[in-house]
């Protein structure tokens, strides 16, 4: 006698999406920094960044239906979810999950590595796009057609390592215009540079972008669910 399938295996493949982690925290960047969130984080990523603090999400993972995901994000009463990973554009429900939580009353925000296209993601989202700097180790994996999608209440984020890390990412902001088109962060690496170094260079410099500490690392450090 054939075996009954399960719930989740009856679950249509393009209306799930494989999870590592649903948790409510405090969003520690971009602009939405310091507001009570729910993350949605999606396990999976094609880049292998030298500084990742989520390589336990690159692999595992649970599949959750679109209506899963919703009732759990739901059960937190948020005013704020970010979508992020991983990479969770490298999932193609992704763009789905978005629109879906837009329809369902929340401010949504995605962090994406930048190495995929985001032109498909539902216009209601504010798009966090981090620009991979040579430091770590990603650079030639930036996806720079991306820039022209951005809209004003888009960010681009560098996060860097070092001197030259910073160079390379003011020579980035002129080039694009990036402060032209949505608000740019410059964010030192979590123990690789000093917030206060990169601060004199953005004032010595004087840069139009915004200085952007980790604030949940200060908070909890590297803790998982946070």
């Amino acid at each position: 006698m054939p075996q009954a399938k399960s719930h989740r295996d009856a679950v249509p493949a393009e209306r799930r999406l494989r999870i590592t982690e649903i948790f409510y925290s405090i969003q520690g960047e971009a602009n939405s920094v310091g507001w009570p969130t729910v993350f949605v984080r999606l396990t999976g990523c094609p880049l292998r960044c030298q500084y990742c603090d989520t390589a336990y999400a690159f692999h595992g993972g649970e599949w959750l239906s679109l209506d899963e995901i919703g009732r759990k994000v739901a059960r937190y009463t948020p005013q704020h979810v970010t979508v992020t990973g991983g990479e969770p554009l490298a999932q193609r429900n992704c763009t789905e999950l978005l629109t879906r939580l837009c329809n369902d009353g929340y401010l949504v925000s995605i962090e994406t590595g930048g190495a995929l296209p985001i032109r498909d993601i539902d216009s209601r989202v504010t798009r966090v796009l981090d620009l991979k700097t040579p430091g770590s180790g990603e650079c030639d994996r930036n996806l720079y057609t991306n820039i022209s999608e951005l809209q004003a209440k888009d960010q681009v984020k560098f996060v860097i390592c070092d001197r030259a890390d910073y160079t390379w990412s003011r020579q980035v902001l002129e080039k694009y215009r990036l402060a032209d088109r949505c608000q740019v962060l410059f964010s030192p690496s979590h123990e690789q540079l000093k917030p206060v170094e990169l601060a004199d260079w953005i004032l010595a410099d004087r840069l139009p972008v915004r200085l952007q500490v980790q604030l949940h690392k200060y908070l909890w450090g590297n803790a998982p669910g946070h």
